[in-house]
């Protein structure tokens, strides 16, 4: 009975992944609608350095979702707040990004339904890392368009380098002290995140339980999360691909893994030498490696701050260059979106779904005037 089972799982997983690529168009929206739920592991392994309780990890799951989402409500900034908007949570939101949550919702499109149902199916699994005093949601326009294109993404608070984790014995504020601390716990909460959705899949959680496909899990983050995801790929083999998204430690050695790194031009956080680093690690590859550079991008070009503040600089709206000082805007959203998503995807297939298809793409500049692109050890 299991050499049956194992034959019918391995079936289902090649029917899934010829349907996938059947279907995708990495440059337009997947044909799936997207569902996203808010769970919390507990790693009773580790103790938090800052909480001195077991590592607790509030996390976001994005998925495709069954038909019936199609018609329902889409998500809402707020909806990302466990226990709803309190007085002193309206606040906090309203000192960050100076405008009232309501008004954040307004202008926060995503396009995912709110524990929509699972759809039937079998889906590859992305663990993605947000950026140093980000949080969990801070890639919605990526993480509804790869679950579009069926894909499980997963992304959890690093409590304490989060902005603001909402625990249930209380919230945890961005701890800039505990830099060093979240440096070692990232890698692992990574890898943890991997460990309790493969338990999902064996049924933890009936919703779950034999959609995902962990055969070639990708590591993905933004700024001190693509850091993450390249060292967690150093050191857990079960991660198969990275998408690095401005940042990378000096160190790296894992040089064989297909990565996707991106990076701006005009990055003022990581700055020329961040920069530096993530060229020099793409020279250095010997696996396949793609460098996607927008010329007239920053650091925030690869984050959901649009939404929060289409001004806010560094990547959003307008800018000075680092080297002249003239003022100049940076590459309109939408398009720097749909670079970004285009790319991911056509990554995504041939790397994780074996979609040599999608080869083209990649081998291809599709927008010269905004991008810098460049491709090493492809097939």
């Amino acid at each position: 009975m299991r050499i049956v089972a194992m034959i019918v799982g391995i079936v289902l997983v090649l029917m899934a992944r010829s349907v996938l690529a059947d279907s995708m168009d990495p440059m337009k929206e997947g044909p799936f609608p997207v569902g996203v739920t808010t769970t919390t592991f507990v790693d009773d392994s580790r103790t938090d350095h800052f909480t001195q309780k077991p590592r607790t990890l509030i996390t976001e799951i994005w998925y495709p979702a069954a038909e019936s989402a199609r018609t329902m409500p889409k998500s809402k900034f707020t909806d990302f707040i466990p226990g709803g908007v309190t007085p002193d949570v309206e606040e906090y939101y309203q000192k960050v990004f100076k405008k009232p949550t309501e008004e954040i919702n307004k202008g926060y499109w995503m396009k995912s339904v709110r524990d929509a149902p699972v759809r039937s199916g079998k889906y590859p699994v992305i663990i993605f890392s947000h950026g140093n005093g980000g949080n969990r949601f801070q890639n919605t326009f990526w993480c509804d368009y790869v679950a579009s294109h069926g894909y499980i993404i997963v992304s959890a608070d690093h409590t304490g380098n989060a902005g603001m984790t909402f625990l249930k014995e209380g919230r945890v504020p961005m701890q800039g002290s505990e830099r060093a601390n979240s440096a070692v716990d990232r890698p692992k909460d990574m890898s943890f995140l991997l460990d309790q959705v493969t338990k999902w899949n064996a049924g933890a959680d009936a919703r779950f339980k034999g959609k995902l496909d962990l055969s070639r899990p990708c590591a993905a983050g933004m700024s001190f999360g693509s850091m993450t995801a390249v060292r967690v790929a150093d050191m857990d083999p079960r991660f198969k691909s990275v998408i690095a998204m401005s940042g990378a430690y000096p160190q790296h050695t894992n040089l064989k893994v297909p990565t996707l790194w991106m990076i701006g031009t005009e990055d003022r956080t990581i700055g020329a030498a961040g920069n530096a680093i993530v060229r020099s690690h793409h020279e250095k590859q010997e696996g396949p490696s793609y460098l996607l550079e927008l010329r007239n991008g920053g650091h925030y070009s690869f984050t959901d701050m649009a939404k929060l503040n289409p001004n806010f600089g560094d990547g959003v709206g307008s800018g000075t260059r680092r080297e002249g000082g003239e003022k100049f805007q940076f590459t309109p959203m939408e398009t720097t979106y749909s670079i970004i998503n285009a790319y991911s995807m056509a990554f995504l297939a041939v790397y994780v779904q074996g979609d040599r298809r999608n080869q083209t793409l990649l081998r291809k500049n599709n927008w010269p005037a905004e991008l810098i692109w460049l491709a090493r050890n492809t097939e």
